[in-house]
């Protein structure tokens, strides 16, 4: 049977280990007016290089792996010393088990995490990167509306605060 309890945390482990992430940008970009398509292949090309290094030579899936390991590793230092610190020597062993199980759990989440923010900002890097060049990306509401609209609102006065009416038989 302990053979079995090892083999659940080493499965969560490289559970973890296996999150996939795009390594390219999620977000679509067309070419801009009056460019070529091959234009756009090479801008396409440096600003995927240039959000790349911004990332530090990072990719998503990367980040993801190593997130997960350092979660997992961790775990297993914290459970093995709460097992041994709860029930002395031979709980140690048990309390790194339990921690690599929730470790690995732990590391799954914060892979995902930390994938989805890799990316995040690989994406924004690159689509700052193909506006510049002149090419045409994905641009939220909220900007579009700014452009046509003013965002400041007239202020206008607070209404005058009127004392409510004394009550009745109130004299002075």
């Amino acid at each position: 049977m302990k053979p079995a309890i090892y083999l659940l945390p080493a499965a969560l482990l490289l559970l973890a280990g296996c999150v996939t992430a795009p390594t390219g940008p999620s977000v679509m970009a067309l070419p801009g007016s009056g460019k070529s398509f091959d234009q756009f292949r090479n801008d396409d090309i440096e600003c995927r290089q240039y959000a790349n290094m911004q990332m530090g030579g990072n990719d998503a899936n990367q980040a993801a792996v190593d997130s997960g390991v350092r979660s997992a590793a961790v775990g297993t230092l914290i459970g093995a010393a709460a097992g041994a610190a709860m029930g002395g020597h031979g709980s140690a062993g048990a309390g790194a088990g339990i921690g690599l199980l929730f470790g690995s759990m732990a590391g799954a989440d914060a892979a995902q995490g930390s994938a989805r923010m890799t990316q995040r900002s690989y994406d924004n890097a690159y689509i700052q990167c193909m506006y510049a060049k002149g090419e045409q990306v994905p641009v939220s509401n909220l900007a579009k509306r700014s452009r046509y609209q003013s965002t400041s609102r007239p202020v206008s006065e607070p209404a005058p605060y009127y004392a409510p009416p004394p009550p009745d038989g109130y004299t002075r």
